[in-house]
């Protein structure tokens, strides 16, 4: 396959997951990872390496479609700067961290703990389940304690941190907009750090494709960036005019399947 092809197989997924994003209103990093997955292997990418490329590639992605969430949330004042400066720092801690625990997995155990997590958001959606707010806003010293975690983890599935943000802002009494928006901009340093560290961790690999910085895959990350920012504004349009709780339960049987094929595989 020519180095054109792939390209524009890319760009289709770019346009795939904006759309999906903008209409389910989740980052795209969800739908991303378990497609790159199952598109290196059909490249004859080595599954030691190909899950741990699909990561890597979805967060260097995010750090370009976080920007533009960024943007438009700001201009609604929907991001509150006093949550997103303590986390920052654990934030990135825990996401560099994240990125050297994903390179101590195989390639098998890290699909199956992305498969895992994919099925818990499915049946999250797929039941509507959503914490009560039951406590207030902590400190900075535990502001930082949760960005870590939740950097950590996103690192590890190759998220912006939307589905683990936006629960625990919601928790902690924080206006849904604010949450949401809030949650947009910690995905940058999420996706930065987790980005860096997987394109060092995966350096030495022997196993990596050309045209790869570590266990970024470079003609990916530029096919999906091209597209998905675009395609995002699309489905956000779309999710005005369609039937939104039927949309969101077709797209939770969706992920539960996709992360029932991984854990049989």
């Amino acid at each position: 396959m020519s180095l054109l092809s792939v390209f524009a197989i890319y760009m289709v997924l770019g346009a795939f997951a904006g759309t999906l994003a903008g209409l389910f209103g989740i980052g795209g990093g969800l739908i991303i990872v378990p497609v790159l997955i199952f598109s290196f292997g059909a490249q004859g990418f080595g599954p030691e390496i190909a899950a741990h490329m699909a990561v890597g590639t979805s967060l260097a992605t995010i750090v370009f479609t976080s920007i533009s969430s960024i943007r438009s949330h700001q201009k609604h004042s929907a991001i509150r700067w006093d949550i997103f400066r303590p986390m920052t720092f654990g934030i990135v801690l825990g996401a560099l961290v994240g990125a050297w625990t994903a390179s101590l997995l195989s390639g098998p155990a890290l699909e199956l703990i992305i498969g895992v997590f994919v099925i818990l958001v499915g049946c999250k959606m797929l039941l509507d389940v959503n914490p009560a707010p039951g406590r207030d806003v902590p400190g900075s010293p535990g502001l930082g304690a949760a960005g870590a975690g939740i950097g950590w983890a996103s690192a590890i599935f190759g998220i912006g941190g939307g589905t683990l943000t936006v629960p625990y802002l919601s928790w902690c009494n924080v206006r849904m907009q604010h949450a949401v928006g809030t949650s947009a901009a910690c995905g940058l340093p999420i996706a930065i750090a987790g980005a860096l560290g997987n394109a060092w961790t995966g350096w030495s690999e022997p196993a990596i494709p050309e045209y790869s910085l570590g266990f970024i895959y470079l003609p990916a990350l530029i096919g999906i960036i091209l597209t998905s920012v675009l395609f995002a504004r699309v489905g956000a349009n779309l999710a005005h005019r369609l039937n939104a709780k039927v949309l969101k339960r077709v797209f939770a049987i969706m992920l539960l399947l996709v992360g029932l094929r991984f854990l049989l595989s």
